[in-house]
């Protein structure tokens, strides 16, 4: 679970949090049958922070990023979907469209 943090500059809250992320990160990659070293996991960490740091999001919206990013690693996912993914990301002016995107991406096309 991820612990709830201010948004001041609490480098403590900081630190704990993206290690919440991070440990998160490692047990999805694990239940996913991909386990990551620490070192891909903070790669996708630092990933994820560096697309939505424009906005600013809240801890779990960053995690939700994190995630998404985690499965687009997974064998059989085209690396223009990724591409996509990120492109989509950076074009985000809030939290509220990441979201959405993360919504988006997440439902199953079986209209």
């Amino acid at each position: 679970m991820i612990p709830p943090t201010s948004h001041g500059s609490d480098s403590d809250g900081d630190s704990a949090l993206r290690q919440a992320i991070q440990q998160n990160l490692r047990q999805m990659a694990t239940q996913l049958g991909q386990p990551m070293d620490d070192q891909v996991v903070q790669q996708l960490y630092q990933e994820a922070s560096d697309l939505v740091g424009h906005i600013s999001p809240a801890p779990l919206t960053l995690a939700r990023v994190a995630g998404a990013l985690l499965v687009y690693r997974l064998p059989g996912t085209e690396a223009e979907e990724l591409t996509w993914f990120k492109a989509q990301l950076q074009q985000c002016q809030d939290e509220e469209t990441v979201e959405e995107l993360i919504e988006s991406i997440s439902r199953t096309d079986a209209l």
